[in-house]
């Protein structure tokens, strides 16, 4: 798996075991940051990716300009190859290990960009969605395969890829 522009374009990354994550391909990941673009300015801007797996959408960003790069991982195998995968980058991206529905409302800090990929199926998209509120600040994006209930959450743009579908939503104005 390879990086796929930015400053780190074309650099190696190496993904876990297929049965613990799923990354996420290279055009949809091409396609994330392109239309991300077209939203904010990536310059001295902060990303979170909630469910890391391979550590990947933090290196895009990190390769694309974003300054303040945290990624939460709960799997240890998949947290081991995540810090080997951090440690060959400067600045390196901040690595938390433990579960992102708890640690995430505790971070103490914004973001302008939030990722959120679950592990399909698992029940989460929603709880993430809260866990994020606060503290997202411009797009949240979500990955997901079913129907989300997007509450407090206004759809900017939505993509489908054979079944993956990638939302890119807001928080509501508290005036609507």
């Amino acid at each position: 798996m390879n990086i796929t522009a930015g400053k780190f374009k074309g650099q190696k990354v190496i993904a876990p075991d297929e049965n613990i994550t799923r990354p996420t391909l290279s055009k949809v990941r091409m396609s994330v940051f392109n239309t991300l673009q077209a939203l904010i300015d990536f310059e001295g801007r902060s990303f979170l990716d909630m469910f890391a797996g391979s550590g990947i959408m933090g290196l895009e960003a990190l390769s694309r300009g974003f300054s303040n790069i945290v990624s939460i991982e709960k799997n240890p195998k998949a947290y081991g190859v995540i810090k080997g995968n951090f440690s060959k980058f400067r600045p390196t991206p901040k690595l938390i290990r433990g579960d992102s529905l708890k640690i995430t409302p505790k971070l103490g800090e914004k973001f302008d960009v939030i990722y959120i990929d679950p592990p399909y199926f698992s029940g989460v998209y929603e709880k993430s969605l809260v866990a994020v509120r606060d503290i997202a600040t411009s797009v949240v994006i979500l990955e997901h395969v079913i129907e989300v209930d997007f509450s407090g959450f206004e759809v900017l743009k939505q993509k489908n890829y054979g079944g993956k579908i990638i939302t890119f939503l807001k928080k509501e104005s508290k005036n609507e």
